[in-house]
């Protein structure tokens, strides 16, 4: 018997045993191995083919198979939770692991008010299910078709991209300011954050406190919406949708709650959002553009371009340019080419702000990166890094339009989102009128005691984990 027909025979139990030997002979079929209770990806063993493109997607980009060893971590695999091997498995034996249920229970329990948030990518990328072409902007669409499932309030999370951006901006210059630790990397990027903390634990201290964008707009949809209209946060059942599978491992962080109830409840990717019109028989696409609910329904063009690789250093160098001038930016700052393209490793000096920048995605790249600072040959003030390559826009939960995803593709969904940027009146995070009003009845300032405690977060050290 094939050693791949043993192991389907024998069942999922067979994935896992104390004696490392069998898992080296595992490895030698040509696969990622994937735990039971990974909170964000599912192994399906009887469709496996053993084709191998899960392996070397995530050793190659991701940086990850390899780097550990079967023996010392007593057979289990680490995962960073990015998707990748989904996104490249031509048989759909590995999949994001489903939430759709208990979302679909949430919209019909007349007892629970269900929040939904759309994250910048999803609007160039989801049309792509329905037969449009990739980038093309369904985003009005999206938000009828999410009401047309009965949600009870739809939210745009580029709202809290700005207020990352808003925290973010500021935290960069109280570090430059007194001197703190640098760089200061983005903390958006969920698979990044547990990637650094199990591979690089010593740069906890350059990670970004601020949280990502979905746990900051879950955090004030528990509190300060829930005051607004009056709900008991208890009631509220916050779902974020997202290009990424590595989300669903971030919400069940324990340190991602608000004033001590979960922010976020369920994340449902691009594919399992899609399913989940199909089931419904709902075609986005025929449907006439909705726009986002009230009070948080609005980001900048910043936040849009959040999505991308380069975005989120781009938005943030737009309101540090303000900070730190007290003007706003001028146009170059708006399109800023030093920070955008396709290369895995870029980097620009900001003069205007005496900055040293990098960009990063990919985190294959990352680790290049770190090795050059390191050894001492390079020298920045702020790191933007993204797992997945393209940035968002290429997460691991993203519509499977080609298996593999194809750069074309990527490049159409970036330039879908700097399109909406350059097209959007409010273009930079700290202008947001509702991220201003926000400040104002709730948060006091950017990086404020209270905004500490709702908008940033702490990490872990997880370099045990590799035995």
């Amino acid at each position: 018997m094939k050693r791949r027909d043993f192991i389907k025979t024998a069942g999922a139990a067979a994935l896992f045993t104390a004696c490392p030997r069998t898992c080296r002979a595992i490895d030698d079929l040509g696969r990622i191995l994937v735990e039971l209770s990974n909170p964000a990806i599912a192994y399906h063993i009887s469709k496996c083919e053993e084709c191998g493109d899960c392996l070397s997607v995530c050793r190659d980009e991701m940086g990850v198979w390899g780097h550990f060893n079967l023996t010392k971590t007593k057979s289990r695999p680490i995962c960073i939770h990015c998707g990748q091997c989904t996104a490249v498995c031509k048989y759909e034996a590995v999949t994001a692991k489903p939430e759709q249920r208990a979302v679909q229970a949430a919209v019909a329990n007349a007892d629970t008010f269900v929040a939904v948030s759309t994250a910048p990518s999803v609007r160039v990328s989801l049309g792509e299910v329905f037969g449009a072409k990739p980038g093309t902007n369904v985003e009005g669409q999206l938000v009828a078709a999410l009401r047309k499932l009965g949600v009870n309030a739809v939210f745009d999370t580029t709202f809290g991209a700005d207020l990352t951006i808003t925290e973010e901006a500021t935290e960069l210059l109280r570090r430059l300011k007194d001197k703190g630790t640098l760089p200061q990397f983005t903390s958006c990027c969920p698979a990044w954050v547990k990637f650094a903390e199990t591979f690089y634990p010593e740069h906890i201290p350059n990670l970004s406190t601020a949280k990502s964008p979905i746990s900051m707009l879950g955090s004030v949809i528990k509190t300060w919406f829930a005051q607004k209209r009056s709900l008991d946060p208890k009631t509220i059942f916050n779902v974020a949708i997202t290009p990424c599978t590595a989300k669903k491992f971030e919400i069940r962080r324990p340190e991602m709650t608000a004033d001590g109830a979960r922010a976020t409840d369920a994340v449902l990717t691009v594919r399992e959002l899609a399913q989940w019109f199909k089931e419904a028989n709902i075609d986005p696409l025929k449907l006439d553009p909705e726009p986002y609910d009230d009070l948080m329904g609005r980001g900048s063009g910043a936040g849009v371009i959040f999505g991308n690789t380069g975005g989120v250093m781009e938005a943030t160098l737009r309101t540090a340019y303000f900070y730190a001038t007290n003007e706003n930016p001028p146009a170059k700052f708006l399109e800023y080419k030093p920070v955008r393209g396709m290369s895995g490793v870029r980097s620009a000096r900001v003069d205007a702000l005496k900055l040293s920048v990098a960009i990063v995605h990919g985190t294959a790249n990352a680790r290049k990166l770190l090795a050059k600072i390191k050894a001492g040959t390079a020298h920045y003030d702020f790191i933007e890094v993204m797992a997945c390559r393209g940035g968002c826009i290429g997460g691991g939960g993203q519509p499977r339009t080609a298996v593999p995803p194809t750069d074309a593709i990527r490049q159409a969904r970036i330039q879908g989102l700097y399109t909406l940027d350059a097209g959007t009146a409010q273009r930079i995070s700290h202008e947001n009128p509702q991220v201003q009003t926000l400040y104002k009845e709730f948060l006091d300032a950017p990086c404020s005691e209270k905004a500490h405690r709702l908008l940033h977060t702490t990490y872990t050290d997880r370099s045990a984990d590799l035995g």
